[in-house]
């Protein structure tokens, strides 16, 4: 199989004819630009791990998604974000969580697994080592977008019962999976959390087996939707479970799993490919923006009801 590289930028209720044209077309843009970024690290025999985070760099800086510079704010009105990384051929990892000044996420997350001796780093503890290293930090307000103020104000309207929010204003991740020509899978997420979450609210982005897994042996996975059910299901690594102990393919394992999400009420979505490189992009919401680039070619989508070739 070629290289080959899979990508999301979150999952809801994304359905027809709620958004403009225009902005339609613009996120299918974006979605494009993050794709071929990663597919020219590929295509020039670049390691999967270099792939995903080449892609999720692009999604960050666009205000587009929920992650970076697009992020969701708390109750509060701040913002904070959660990143991790996973490089499945010796399984190391890096993550970082409520972050608010560091302009890349994911970088940081990368930067954890490289160069520290930890996984995992949080708030002050992994601004501070993002400034030791050179990470660039930003203010807070250049995070900031009129679209996710709106969101907030419509989902804090809602739960004190005077107008509707639905899932769409509620959360969004960005993420990617990648196999690259020496048979390595990599994954890398990054998230500005739930709109109106309590301040310190840790999701299953930067939970490695929740909201990102890889591993050459079995699979690399990156998860978009209601954090709080992913954490409990430890979603990655049932369904690397199931693909390694139970024998499923991985379509198959996805379905099971899929189905495990909506039994404890979750909502949202993954990608995820195996060591062959069999693709899926499974949800159960209205859409999901997603994307793949295999063979020299890329595709993207946006609604429950578009076909991809996965």
């Amino acid at each position: 199989m070629p290289p080959t590289l899979l990508i999301h930028g979150g999952a809801g209720a994304i359905e027809r004819g709620k958004s403009t044209p225009e902005h339609e077309a613009a996120l299918r843009s974006a979605l494009d630009e993050a794709l071929a970024a990663g597919q020219a690290v590929l295509d020039a025999g670049g390691p999967a791990l270099d792939a995903v985070i080449a892609s999720v760099r692009v999604m960050e800086e666009s205000p587009l998604f929920n992650a970076g510079r697009g992020a969701a704010l708390t109750c509060e009105g701040t913002i904070e974000h959660d990143a991790s990384v996973m490089d499945g051929a010796e399984r190391r990892a890096g993550a970082v969580s409520a972050t608010k000044r560091i302009r890349s996420p994911i970088l940081a997350a990368r930067a954890v697994m490289e160069r520290s001796p930890h996984v995992h780093l949080t708030a002050d503890g992994a601004e501070a080592f993002a400034r030791s290293i050179g990470l660039e930090i930003v203010p807070e307000w250049w995070f900031f977008t009129p679209e996710r103020q709106a969101a907030l104000e419509r989902v804090q309207a809602a739960e004190r019962g005077e107008s509707g929010a639905s899932e769409r204003d509620r959360h969004g991740t960005v993420g990617a999976v990648a196999l690259d020509s020496a048979g390595h899978l990599a994954a890398a997420t990054s998230t500005g959390g739930r709109a109106n979450q309590w301040p310190g609210r840790v999701g299953d982005t930067p939970v490695l087996g929740a909201g990102t897994y890889a591993d050459d042996r079995t699979i690399a996975y990156s998860g978009t939707g209601h954090g709080e059910t992913f954490m409990r299901l430890v979603l990655g690594h049932r369904l690397a479970c199931l693909v390694e102990l139970a024998g499923m393919p991985l379509p198959q394992a996805s379905a099971q799993v899929l189905d495990e999400l909506a039994a404890l009420g979750g909502t949202g979505g993954f990608i995820a490919l195996d060591a062959r490189g069999e693709a899926v992009m499974p949800h159960n919401t209205p859409g999901m923006y997603r994307g793949i680039a295999r063979g020299g070619r890329r595709a993207v989508a946006i609604f429950g009801d578009e076909t991809i070739d996965a």
